[in-house]
């Protein structure tokens, strides 16, 4: 161990004046044992820093194959190693300045380094990766209860703990996907409805509000229930609500549901798409006004992210193209858009790109990054910047 002598003399060689340093000086040394594989470094902002604070946990997810991400109650992260040319030392017990009582007099303290590192975990806001999260629940959808002596479909089920385990993001963003997917809690398994279902589901509930002409504004739960329980379990009843309309509570009391024009002809769009490879357009839009429930009306804005219209093409056509059919990776997903179609307008690919934004960022930006831009017959469209395997 150094003495105080010890450390003036170095100094006086070294030619720094003692007063122009702090009056403590720390002396350290390595404990025993000491290995840089014992600890590891993670740089967390302030947020991350009170959450932990606060006594709340992250969470490291991800299978074997897949890059660790972390997680905090309702955000994703990617974890990334960053090297330093500089050794981190963690010594527990060492102050700094501002934790050191006032003095004038030069001291001495020895600290015991317990580990050391020449990198650590760089955090990264990204986005969750769901779109496997559908793909395990349609593993096995759930199409109805079983009837009579009939078994339920075999296959695999999944609790929110199973999903948790299994799918890269927090808990708030697969809650909130798990909604935005249509899927509901039975028997404590999470599961996502046949389409098919869903949409007789639907239908049930569209011819209910016709034959009793009722507003689709002024949907009463209760009577819903009591007229469609013999026909479907209630609790699929009140999800298909939930899933295509709002919920509220009337003046008088009574639990109302106000259907989603735009939710519920966007369904029905898609149970006419997903049958035919392309339909013509005009046709298609026949058959879709007299598809939807009397009152309400069909809209071409309606399909964003849903339906790829074609309007070189004679006659006009349109064709399914789900945005959550494509790669999650952003570079994956624009040759994949590119392979699709060689040039793009603007507002026929930002349905397909907007869920790639990261925070404060734009389509515009995105489409700057990973596409070119020209004009055809007056219009600005976009091409890929790279040769794409067709």
């Amino acid at each position: 161990m150094r003495t105080l002598e010890e450390v003036q003399a170095t100094l006086q060689i070294a030619k720094v004046k003692e007063e122009d340093l702090q009056p403590v000086t720390y002396c350290l040394s390595f404990g025993d044992n000491v290995s840089s594989d014992d600890y590891c470094l993670m740089e967390l902002d302030d947020t991350l820093c009170k959450h932990i604070e606060s006594g709340k946990s992250l969470i490291i997810r991800g299978d074997k194959d897949e890059h660790a991400i972390l997680c905090s109650e309702d955000k994703t992260y990617d974890l990334k190693i960053a090297d330093t040319s500089n050794l981190l030392l963690f010594v527990p017990g060492c102050k700094t300045p501002d934790q050191l009582p006032d003095s004038s007099t030069s001291q001495l303290m020895h600290a015991q380094i317990w580990g050391f590192s020449n990198s650590y975990w760089e955090l990264r806001r990204q986005r969750p990766r769901l779109k496997k999260l559908k793909k395990l629940l349609m593993e096995n959808p759930y199409d109805g209860p079983a009837v009579g002596m009939q078994e339920e479909t075999p296959g695999e089920k999944y609790t929110i703990d199973d999903l948790l385990e299994r799918i890269q993001a927090s808990r708030e963003e697969i809650e909130t996907h798990l909604q935005n997917i249509h899927a509901c809690e039975i028997d404590g398994f999470w599961r996502i409805l046949d389409f098919d279902y869903e949409m007789k589901l639907l239908g049930h509930v569209t011819q209910l509000v016709d034959s009793e002409s009722w507003s689709f504004s002024k949907v009463p739960l209760t009577v819903c229930l009591e007229e469609l329980g013999s026909l479907e379990p209630k609790a699929m009843i009140e999800h298909c609500l939930n899933c295509y309309g709002r919920c509220y509570t009337s003046e008088d009391g009574l639990v109302m549901y106000a259907l989603d024009e735009d939710k519920v002809c966007r369904a029905t769009a898609q149970l006419l798409l997903q049958n035919a490879v392309k339909f013509n357009l005009s046709e298609f839009q026949e058959v879709w006004q007299q598809s939807v429930p009397e009152g309400m009306s069909t809209r071409l804005d309606q399909l964003r992210g849903l339906a790829l219209l074609d309007r070189s093409s004679r006659p006009e056509t349109i064709s399914l193209l789900r945005v959550e059919d494509l790669p999650e990776d952003t570079l994956e997903r624009f040759n994949s858009l590119f392979s699709l179609r060689e040039k793009w307008t603007q507002d026929d690919i930002e349905p397909y790109i907007q869920d790639l934004c990261g925070e404060k960022q734009t389509t515009g930006a995105l489409l700057t990054k990973h596409a070119r831009s020209s004009v055809q017959n007056g219009i600005k469209v976009y091409n890929s910047r790279r040769p794409v395997a067709t």
